[in-house]
């Protein structure tokens, strides 16, 4: 009996010790800037990739880097999206800082499937993503409004809450939301380090926005 309260009280304390540290995280990302330090060393980079017009556009953002700073890239795709491994492959063809691999994660929602249903699909890639993101072991992990970047971003912030990978999230809201943000928005706005959106009246609309205009 006592080895079982004993096991209860210390599962209950490893739970509340998580939960005070994502608190505090969280508190630091909403009060501070953070600067990424370009002397020491590159960047390890995740670009999570969606399909179709997200491919395009982060791939002309990821254009604008300078790409010495911004490797090895890792570059994730839905296990059911073949065409943006095409895209990739042509646009680090061109590039002569080319240190980049590509990996496949369940797709945690698809187009028209229910919410409800989507819990499950998104536990399953979570749970599949995480040795991709803790063997990677990101600096960095930049988005642009997929449902792809949701189980990246999640198991990224939960590394980061246990000290494993010590990863910022960036955060670009896709160019076609002009006055709503998108599903993937409104969850990364709360734990995102920083939220970019291309339209000034999305401004109002997310508490953190940072607004520079059209980034492609």
């Amino acid at each position: 009996m006592i080895s079982i309260v004993l096991i209860v009280l210390v599962i209950t304390l490893l739970l509340a010790a998580i939960t005070l540290r994502a608190l505090i995280l969280i508190y630091q990302i909403f009060t501070s800037n953070y600067r990424f330090d370009y002397e020491k060393n590159s960047l390890r980079t995740i670009l999570c990739i969606g399909s179709g017009g997200h491919t395009t556009e982060l791939l002309r953002i990821a254009k604008t880097l300078d790409l010495k700073k911004y490797q090895p890239r890792l570059y994730i795709v839905a296990d059911n999206d073949f065409s943006s491994e095409v895209k990739i492959c042509e646009a680090e063809k061109s590039e002569i800082h080319n240190t980049y691999a590509i990996s496949r994660i369940p797709r945690s929602r698809n187009v028209n499937q229910s919410y409800l249903s989507s819990i499950f699909s998104s536990l399953y890639s979570i749970l599949y993503t995480i040795p991709v993101v803790y063997n990677f072991k990101p600096n960095i992990v930049l988005c642009n409004g997929p449902g792809t970047c949701i189980p990246v971003c999640v198991v990224a912030f939960i590394l980061r809450c246990f000290f494993i990978v010590d990863c910022r999230i960036i955060f670009i809201e896709s160019i076609c939301r002009v006055r709503t943000m998108s599903l993937t928005g409104k969850i990364l706005q709360f734990f995102a380090d920083i939220v970019v959106v291309q339209w000034p009246q999305l401004r109002d609309v997310c508490f953190r926005a940072m607004y520079f205009g059209r980034l492609t």
